[in-house]
């Protein structure tokens, strides 16, 4: 069976979006913060990236909590998160157009994504931004200052 494309996995979500129900299990609750846990789809996680504009920012820790709060969980599954907006990024990359920002989305504390395509330092310089290294990762400099807000904020 061939391999599928990141664009093929970006449009095949199956079940998804669904809320885990965690009240089963005490501490994963606690670790979670609550016993409503979205599973967000890649899609979910595309059309936010896309919002982001020129000049801006988000960490994917903002777009997981605007997507719990629009479910009303209390959380979103931080795996699948960092999965799916790899995803979108690689799927934005086999378009010739229809292009998502991917590069303006940040990892905790500013961090770049070591598994997006290559480029985000470069496209994130040309925006303005300055990125530092710290050891191995990279970071974009004063980050808080060009978060972009998002409605539930």
């Amino acid at each position: 069976m061939p391999k599928k494309s990141f664009n093929e996995k970006l449009h095949s979500a199956g079940d998804l979006p669904k809320v885990e129900d965690l009240s089963g299990s005490p501490e994963i609750m606690k670790r979670m913060g609550g016993a409503k846990m979205l599973v967000a789809s890649p899609m979910q996680y595309n059309e936010m990236m896309a919002q982001i504009p020129r000049g801006k920012i988000i960490i994917i820790d903002r777009i997981r909590a605007h997507l719990a709060l629009q479910a009303g969980a209390n959380t979103t599954c931080p795996l699948t998160a960092g999965i799916f907006t790899n995803i979108c990024a690689h799927a934005s990359e086999e378009c010739d157009q229809d292009k998502i920002p991917w590069w303006r989305t940040l990892k905790y504390k500013g961090e770049l994504n070591e598994k997006f395509p290559d480029g985000q330092n470069l496209l994130l310089v040309e925006e303005g931004h300055n990125i530092i290294a710290k050891g191995k990762r990279s970071f974009v400099q004063n980050y808080e200052d060009n978060l972009f807000a998002l409605d539930s904020e």
